[in-house]
């Protein structure tokens, strides 16, 4: 239906071309089908129309042949907005992997063997399970002092002894969770070690400490 509308409109342009040869001069053996916004062929000629300049259009021979398109104003939007994503996202992945390798590089160069790893990730968890060690006493003060007001049934002093209980115990479930996120972390440090040396035991390893449970 199209490339007859397209025929139809080299014919009648052809017709004109009899009166106003100039015209026919000036098309350099090319000629244009404009579109509608529904990407329908509704017309032809050597210039598209200013109404139509923002829709798509096809490029045609004077025989009608389709020889190229010109999109629209909001497929050449799209694709400007789809190269520029496109662009945003290798630049990102350019720096990732930059990232990346600046890290494998720092990993090497920082352990010597695998047990290197183990021995720096047990200095972390001891130095957090001291902490967890010192907030025992006051955790037990705490609990005490909860204890003795209960028993008195004193309200003030049971809710400063609460209060001060449950900050404590907020201080060593934090503390809790900070021995598990290091030993995920050395973990994830030495599997990608293991990685970058071509697997294998360069030294004997150790298996992270089992947390702490907190005491009563």
């Amino acid at each position: 239906m199209l490339e007859r509308t397209c025929l139809i409109a080299v014919l009648g342009i052809a017709v004109a071309g009899l009166v106003s040869a100039p015209a026919m001069a000036q098309s350099k053996g090319r000629l244009v089908c404009w579109k509608d916004k529904t990407g329908k062929v509704v017309g032809c000629g050597d210039t598209v129309p200013p109404e139509y300049r923002d829709n798509a259009a096809d490029e045609r021979d004077r025989k009608g042949f389709k020889r190229g398109t010109v999109e629209s104003a909001d497929e050449a939007a799209k694709r400007r907005a789809q190269e520029e994503l496109n662009a945003k996202q290798k630049a990102e992945e350019k720096r990732r992997l930059a990232e990346q390798q600046r890290l494998d590089t720092a990993l090497l160069n920082t352990y010597a063997n695998e047990k290197e790893i183990d021995d720096r990730r047990d200095r972390e968890v001891q130095q957090v399970q001291l902490a967890i060690t010192q907030l025992q006493a006051p955790l037990k003060n705490a609990t005490d002092r909860y204890n003795d007001a209960k028993k008195r049934n004193a309200k003030d002093d049971l809710a400063r002894a609460e209060a001060d209980k449950a900050k404590v115990e907020r201080e060593i479930a934090a503390k809790e969770k900070e021995k598990v996120e290091i030993a995920e972390r050395y973990a994830a440090q030495k599997k990608r070690y293991v990685d970058l040396r071509g697997g294998g035991q360069t030294a004997a390893a150790t298996p992270a400490p089992a947390p702490a449970k907190p005491g009563k």
